[in-house]
This record gives structure tokens, sequence and C-alpha cells, in this order.
């Protein structure tokens, strides 16, 4: 089953409609964005969720320690560091974290993979070992993100991974079905392709991508 992170969120009406609509995840920016929020506006919002519903907050490249105080008081679930962080930085949080890739090529995320998955087989053990699963998105220059350039999916295809793949990148209503044909990822991630404007989600477009993933699922 295909799950699905609506990432963007800036207010409490997208929030509720998403999470109504059946959203998994959502997700709320830190980094310099049009999405951008403030943790005491994402604070609000988490705060009116009904029970179940991941809570995601995207970073890039912050320093570690405005990232755990930012986490800490809005009570998120998930961490997202979607810049250039090391694996090291990755594991210092007591937080699950979801890596994610800018894809030029397959270098970067091969090279990760390798590093990553040595450190698990000399350590099974490793408390540590909170990276819960890899986003991969399109690369655009000096963008992090709901950029809306669609990804080549043919670069992802067949990787293999010992963690859950999550597909972001230019993802709609009109092209998620053979997103999800093609990839086969644990979860799709969707920003600008439900969007009205920058920061507000179209109700129409956001209805219809999940239904198009539902019928996915069936």
């Amino acid at each position: 089953m295909t799950r699905v992170k609506i990432c963007g969120i800036t207010n409490i009406e997208d929030a509720l409609l998403a999470a109504e609509l059946g959203a998994d995840a959502l997700g709320f920016v830190f980094a310099e964005s049009p999405r951008k929020v403030t943790p005491e506006q994402a604070e609000r919002i988490i705060s009116e969720l009904p029970p179940l519903v991941t809570t995601v907050g995207v970073f890039v490249n912050h320093p570690a320690n405005d990232v755990k105080a930012i986490a800490d008081y809005c009570g998120l679930d998930i961490l997202q560091l979607h810049g250039e962080e090391s694996l090291s930085y990755c594991k210092q949080f007591h937080r699950r974290v979801i890596k994610a890739f800018r894809m030029r090529n397959y270098t970067e995320i091969e090279e990760w993979l390798f590093h990553e998955n040595e450190h698990e087989a000399t350590t099974p053990i490793d408390p540590r070992s909170n990276i819960v699963a890899y986003l991969v998105d399109a690369f655009a220059r000096g963008q992090y993100g709901g950029t809306g350039i669609h990804l080549n999916w043919e670069l992802i295809r067949n990787l293999e991974s010992r963690k859950p793949l999550i597909l972001a990148g230019g993802l709609n209503p009109k092209n998620v079905a053979l997103a999800i044909k093609v990839v086969k990822p644990y979860a799709v991630d969707v920003s600008s392709g439900v969007e009205l404007k920058p920061g507000k989600k179209d109700k129409y477009k956001l209805r219809e991508f999940m239904k198009v993933v539902r019928a996915c699922n069936q």
C-alpha cells in the first residue's frame, strides 16, 4: 500500500482537509521557502490535528540544536533532513529521520547507501540507527523541494535500499499513478502539485490526488 505525505502545510484548513482525506503524514517546512512556517504556526496547527496523523518537520542544513529545539516545541514525530546533512549528523537525533536526496544522478545516494549499510552491518544493535526512510526529490539548483520539477523515475526504479523509499518531485493527480507503477515506492510526497498557490492547497487537486492513490492501492 502506498502512503501519502502532504508537504508544505501552512494553515489549519489545509491540514484538516488532508487528514480528513486520509493523508498519512503532513509536512511542515522550517527552511527558506514560500511554504516556510514558524515553530509557533506549526505548533498551533499540530495541536488541532486528529490523532494518528504523523507530523514531519522539514529542515535544510540547520544547526542541530535548532532542529532539536523546534522539534521539541512543535512535538514533531519525524525529522526530514533535506540538505547535505551527513550520516553522523542524522544519527544524533532521538527522533526518527527521513533523509532526502535531490537526484542529479545515482552517485550520491549510492554512496550514502553503501556507507549506511556498512555501518548497520557492523553495528546491528546501534540505537542511533534512526533513519527510517529515504526521500528522493528532483534537483533544482539553489532550491530544496517544492519546485514542481519532475524527477526522472528511471534513476530510482531499481534502487536497492534497506529502508523504505518515499518518492517526491513534481507529482500531481495526473502523473502519480504512473509514478507508483514505475517506482513502487513506500510513499509519495506532494506539495506544489496540489496547490492553488505556494502555501495554499487546492481542494480539488488534493482530493483528486488522494483518490488516485487510493485507486492504486486497490
